[in-house]
């Protein structure tokens, strides 16, 4: 098995489909948001079996081998700590994510493609300050002008995120399943009712 849990936490999504395990890291927090660091069972229980993490929360589901039954994890925590990143990559997905896959010139959600605030034949560059999620229609109106010459205006301003902004706005796009047994774990800093 690799062991490289910071970036092996998502096989393949079919795998996912029933039983998936939430990954915490050693701090008890998720590897990551979005997507939720999720691993199939099969790998949760090789995990376990092979001491690299420890099963807080199972289903009450078993499977079974001729000499050996064994509940489902539902939640694992990694033994070993994984340092977060310390910058954010900056990738197309990431910048879609900054941006809460919102058009920053009209605010629409849905497809989006990215645009050069100020365009690449103008001199600009293809960075975290430079570059926002856009819808089609918006991309072609500004085209090849800036955004006085476009009358266009960024609902905010570009910026590069740190690791944890993206981990916070990934927290808003909860995936369409949460078992029970995760969201003490999803939500550790929220705000405790009276």
């Amino acid at each position: 098995m690799n062991t490289d849990f910071s970036t092996n936490f998502v096989r393949s999504p079919a795998a996912l489909r029933e039983h998936p395990a939430l990954v915490l890291n050693a701090d008890f927090r998720p590897l990551s948001y979005f997507p939720l660091s999720l691993w199939p069972w099969q790998e949760a229980v090789k995990a376990a079996w092979l001491d690299r993490v420890q099963i807080i929360a199972e289903y009450d589901v078993t499977v079974r081998s001729p000499s050996t039954e064994i509940r489902l994890p539902s939640v694992v925590v990694l033994r070993d700590y994984v340092k977060p990143a310390r910058m954010a990559a900056f990738t197309r997905f990431n910048l879609f994510l900054r941006d809460e896959f919102t058009c920053q010139y009209c605010g629409s959600r849905g497809e989006m493609t990215f645009d050069h605030v100020v365009p690449r034949s103008r001199g600009g560059r293809t960075t975290w300050e430079n570059v926002v999620a856009s819808c089609s229609p918006c991309n072609l109106r500004k085209g090849n002008k800036t955004l006085k010459q476009s009358g266009m205006r960024l609902r905010q301003p570009a910026m590069r995120p740190s690791p944890e902004q993206l981990q916070n706005v990934g927290r808003k796009f909860p995936p369409n399943f949460l078992h029970d047994s995760w969201l003490d774990y999803l939500y550790w800093d929220a705000e405790l009712d009276a």
